[in-house]
């Protein structure tokens, strides 16, 4: 009983002292700092850098490799194409996109047309990311959970493309000035280069599909008329670069810069890109690779590469031993954040070199008209290229045989340059190959892809438990679901 009483008393004691504890619960638990209405300048920094970093990533860990940039002497399955299942870039971009989305909402809403703007263009690249490594994606439907679509359908790739060429138009026409932008990690809101950004990745994209669409007359149109479709232009040369150049500590520090050394020996210069560069006295080779150790100790340093695809004992012991073969550039990881090589290690969106090479392309062909010859571009590319990299081209070195421009070899010659150009630029150079076949990639000796080399990515398995019916839908339509079907515009 006494038990019972003193239950009663304290149940009569919570329930006087209640309104007490309730009374402006909410006031009392409400942080007044907190930010309550994300504003742009506050998305638009984190979805720039989120996704270039992830492109740097990219770079690294399967990019340089299977277009033979570099290869592995120690964890060799990528290089083996033992791929597995590389899902970071399709979570590291849905997820971004999101936030993308929201900003363009929120540019709507403000009637923030230069928000928008950069909004649609990093939104036509990350899904042209997306569309170029897996095919047939996710794309209309895709980032509107919170209206219930939470299985979204797949999209053909042309499709995507049309959204994709679609969205940077309309970039173009509405980015303008007037209206200030802050958070801008590119341009520092500088909006006359986010529209030349806009027409050049319009350009690579429209040559990305011309094996399979007409595209002369959208290139063309480009090409007349700089002023309403300005693009990287010769006077700014490389200033007009869509690049994110990182700083000397976080959160815009070079995103490979902490990681263990360790990681960074199992990464060698590629004997294919090593054997291009001495054959034409290239110096590139002192920013892409460094002198191997053993050289270095005789006082004679040279650069030495390594086949890709080989087994792990035989990576090891090439040339016998890692002492003889040469690591990765220091200035992309430990160098990374000193004065040189904060002008060397950037995160790539596209380049003034790039867009030179892609014009030179496209006079070579015919499918634009340009006020400048095929010659002309190719070799203000290969000027830019270096001027990329941060290192003087020799005086000589465009009338040097293999790379001096040759009408008869010109597509070869372009499409090398190129190559080399786009070192440590993400998966680019990948998926330009996959369209051009220039330069020529051997699948190593120990390869176990049936000898091909690989020209997508299998679709993340979560996709398989989360999407089922939409992914079957895909795999019917586009083929198998492996390292080896082709996307729509590689047929």
């Amino acid at each position: 009983m006494k038990k019972i009483r003193q239950y009663t008393l304290m149940i009569l004691a919570a329930a006087f002292f209640l309104p007490a504890c309730t009374d402006n619960f909410v006031e009392k638990n409400t942080d007044p700092n907190a930010i309550t209405a994300v504003t742009p300048d506050l998305l638009l920094p984190g979805i720039i850098r989120t996704a270039v970093n992830q492109m740097v990533d990219q770079s690294w860990s399967i990019g340089n490799i299977v277009i033979q940039h570099t290869a592995k002497i120690q964890f060799v399955s990528e290089d083996r194409y033992t791929w597995g299942d590389r899902d970071g870039l399709w979570e590291n971009m849905y997820n971004n996109l999101r936030n993308v989305q929201l900003l363009i909402e929120i540019s709507d809403r403000n009637k923030a047309n230069n928000y928008k703007g950069i909004s649609l263009i990093m939104r036509a690249w990350m899904y042209s990311l997306l569309t170029d490594a897996y095919g047939d994606i996710p794309y209309s439907e895709a980032t509107k959970g919170v209206t219930g679509i939470l299985q979204p359908k797949y999209e053909t790739q042309e499709a995507v493309y049309n959204g994709i060429l679609a969205d940077l138009k309309t970039a173009n026409e509405i980015l303008g000035p007037g209206e200030v932008v802050v958070g801008d990690l590119i341009y520092n809101g500088d909006v006359s280069k986010w529209k030349k950004l806009a027409n050049s990745l319009r350009l690579r994209y429209l040559m990305r599909i011309s094996n399979v669409k007409d595209v002369k007359a959208d290139m063309q149109a480009i090409i007349d008329n700089p002023t309403a479709n300005p693009v990287f232009s010769d006077a700014n040369k490389n200033e007009d670069n869509g690049v994110l150049r990182y700083l000397t500590s976080a959160p815009n520090q070079f995103p490979l810069y902490t990681a263990r050394q360790g990681s960074f020996d199992e990464f060698r210069l590629s004997k294919n890109l090593g054997d291009k560069l001495t054959a034409l006295a290239d110096p590139r080779i002192a920013i892409f690779a460094q002198p191997t150790d053993a050289s270095v100790a005789a006082n004679a340093p040279k650069y030495v590469g390594v086949p890709n695809g080989l087994n792990e004992v035989a990576a090891l012991d090439y040339n016998g031993g890692p002492n003889n073969v040469s690591r990765a550039g220091s200035l992309f990881y430990k160098g990374s954040i000193t004065e040189r090589g904060l002008n060397v290690a950037k995160g790539y969106i596209m380049g003034y070199p790039e867009l030179q090479f892609i014009l030179a392309e496209a006079v070579k062909k015919g499918l634009v008209k340009s006020p400048k010859t095929a010659k002309m571009h190719y070799e203000e590319g290969v000027k830019a290229a270096f001027g990329y990299a941060n290192i003087t081209m020799p005086a000589n070195y465009l009338t040097t045989p293999g790379s001096a421009y040759s009408e008869t070899d010109a597509l070869t010659l372009i499409g090398t340059q190129k190559w080399i150009a786009l070192f440590f630029t993400g998966l680019e150079a990948w998926f330009d190959w996959r369209r051009t076949g220039i330069p020529t990639i051997t699948p190593g000796v120990d390869n176990v892809n049936s000898g091909k080399v690989p020209v997508r990515f299998a679709y993340p398995r979560s996709e398989q438990t989360l999407n089922p019916t939409s992914l079957a839908e895909a795999v019917a339509r586009q083929g198998a679901d492996n390292y080896n079907t082709k996307v729509w515009w590689d047929k």
